[in-house]
Order: structure tokens, then C-alpha cells, then sequence
């Protein structure tokens, strides 16, 4: 879809960023269409992917999640199948929600939760032992800064899009 997203379509994607609760005809209004050809767009980039799905945006701390960490992890070996190998396990596990592969001496960094430190504790203990990590840093988050979407669609111009 690269190369036919108008202006229209970019601020569609921005107030979805936004709010993805926003009603379609709210959508609408404040992107100045009318209902009907707003959702046609909006499925248009739901299809095209470039629309992945929505959340609801959840503060961890009232449901007992205190504890925000990142790892980054070495492995000893980068074969493909290793590569695979820990993927497989960081998926399975619900403490990980994010994981990115990295270029570098990291190959990969982990964004991880716990309802305490022993939990955290423990959780390092576990992925320090699992096949091919060679070595594993964490750094615990002290305070949440910035927490925007990852696309800074006011920074995209629709020419490039």
C-alpha cells in the first residue's frame, strides 16, 4: 500500500493511534469524510495491514504488575535453529511483552513484567538458564517517560507514503 496513502488516510491513522475506540463517525467527522467512506478506508488499511489490530491500553499497576524490566540477551550461538529455538521460549512466556532481535553484541532485548522482585528474580534465573544464552543484563524501569505508538504519523509525508 506504499505510495497510496493520502492525507486522509495518514489522519485516519493518527487519531486511530490516538484513540483506537473512536467511533466511525467521530472518526469521520474529524477527518473531515462522511461515515461510509471513512470505514470503507478504514478497512481498506485494516486489509492491507497496515492497520494490525487495536488495544486497550491497560495500567499494570492496579492489577498487581509492579515490576518493569528490560533484558537484553546474548546468545552463544546465532544459527538459525538457536535463533528460532529462543524465540519459541520467549513467546510462551507471559512475563515477556515485547521482543525485538538486535544487531550487535545483543541479539536480543526483552521488555518484561513481574508483580515483584522475587518474581523478577526468578524469571532471570530461568532465562539465564535456557539452552545458548551465553549472558543476560536487565535494567529495572524506575519511571515511564514517554509512551507514544510507534509510527509518528505526523512525521510521515503523504508524497512518501
Amino acid at each position: 500500500m506504499r505510495g497510496r496513502l493520502d492525507s486522509i488516510d495518514l489522519a485516519i491513522l493518527r487519531e486511530l493511534q490516538a484513540d483506537g475506540s473512536i467511533t466511525n463517525v467521530e472518526l469521520a467527522r474529524r477527518v473531515g469524510l462522511s461515515a461510509p467512506p471513512c470505514l470503507r478506508r478504514v478497512r481498506a488499511l485494516e486489509e492491507a495491514g497496515v492497520i494490525k489490530g487495536y488495544r486497550a491500553l491497560v495500567d499494570p499497576k492496579p492489577l498487581g504488575i509492579e515490576v518493569v524490566c528490560f533484558a537484553m540477551v546474548q546468545l552463544q550461538s546465532q544459527k538459525q535453529s538457536d535463533l528460532v529455538a529462543f524465540q519459541a521460549h520467549v513467546k510462551d512466556w507471559p512475563s515477556v511483552r515485547e521482543c525485538w532481535t538486535l544487531s550487535g553484541d545483543i541479539d536480543f532485548i526483552l521488555k518484561c513484567v513481574a508483580p515483584n522482585l522475587s518474581a523478577f528474580q526468578a524469571f532471570v534465573g530461568a532465562l539465564t538458564e535456557l539452552p545458548n544464552v551465553r549472558n543476560v543484563r536487565t535494567a529495572l524501569t524506575l519511571d515511564q517517560i514517554k509512551d507514544e505508538p510507534i509510527v509518528p504519523i505526523d512525521e510521515i509525508d503523504p508524497a512518501d507514503a
